[in-house]
């Protein structure tokens, strides 16, 4: 198995890739609870937002906080890691990894995958944002970025389901964590109420459940989701995708 390129900093560089509307701001407030690891949060917004002119709450706000060219952004990935942490954890949209960016990067993380039934993403992703597309849940980059970095290393990358790290956030971490490489600790299960210094400029635009939380919290009634036909269209369309990777989660 070929293992991710250690930079000369000898961080540990974790790249987590999910689509939205999953768990993936709790996971990073999760990694971020840990004294020897810093967190990013979707650094290639900005980029996607300028590449693609697409309208989303905060447009404006998101382009002058980050990078808009992706070799930019790249930099920062690599640079090295503030105040010298061991461990980078990364939270990175798969929609915002487009067609023409590079991925030769990629090749220095070690790359996991947080998947979402399509529906359950559908469902809760038209109460922020009600036009969507199938391109706008990143099911099909996601898969497409795994089969990748499957062939790179010659076995599966790991892969996580948000409904399961809600179930048994222990369980879920260790397994996580063991398959990146890194210790687990009980500190990833607990976190302080509130927003984040890194926190994306847009958090006041999605992240109102997460600032409220303490940790993982027992999934409701959202991985059932009933929806418009439309929206049952794009699921639909998306559902072989999601069947593939969840076939290989830890």
């Amino acid at each position: 198995m070929r293992q991710a390129e250690r930079l000369s900093d000898g961080a540990i560089r974790i790249a987590m890739w999910s689509g939205p509307r999953n768990i993936s701001t709790a996971m990073m407030r999760s990694f971020g609870t840990r004294d020897d690891t810093h967190v990013a949060d979707e650094p290639f917004y900005a980029a996607y937002l300028a590449a693609t002119g697409i309208e989303h709450p905060m447009r404006a706000e998101v382009l002058k906080s980050q990078p808009n060219d992706w070799r930019d952004v790249v930099a920062t990935l690599l640079a090295p890691v503030p105040q010298g942490k061991p461990i980078f954890y990364q939270k990175h949209m798969t929609h915002h990894m487009l067609a023409d960016f590079g991925r030769g990067w990629m090749a220095r993380m070690r790359n996991a995958f947080l998947i979402r039934d399509p529906a359950a993403v559908l469902a809760s992703y038209v109460r922020k944002r009600s036009d969507v597309t199938l391109a706008d849940i990143g099911i099909v980059r996601q898969r497409e970025l795994f089969d990748e970095e499957a062939n790179r290393l010659g076995q599966t990358p790991p892969v996580i389901e948000g409904i399961d790290v809600l179930r048994n956030p222990s369980g879920t971490l260790s397994r996580l964590c063991r398959a990146l490489g890194i210790s687990y600790s009980d500190c990833m299960l607990h976190w302080a109420q509130g927003r984040r210094a890194t926190d994306g400029v847009w958090a006041p635009a999605w992240y109102n459940a997460v600032e409220q939380s303490t940790g993982f919290e027992s999934p409701g009634d959202g991985e059932r989701a009933q929806l418009p036909a439309h929206l049952e269209r794009i699921a639909a369309e998306a559902r072989p995708h999601y069947e593939w990777l969840a076939g290989h989660k830890l």
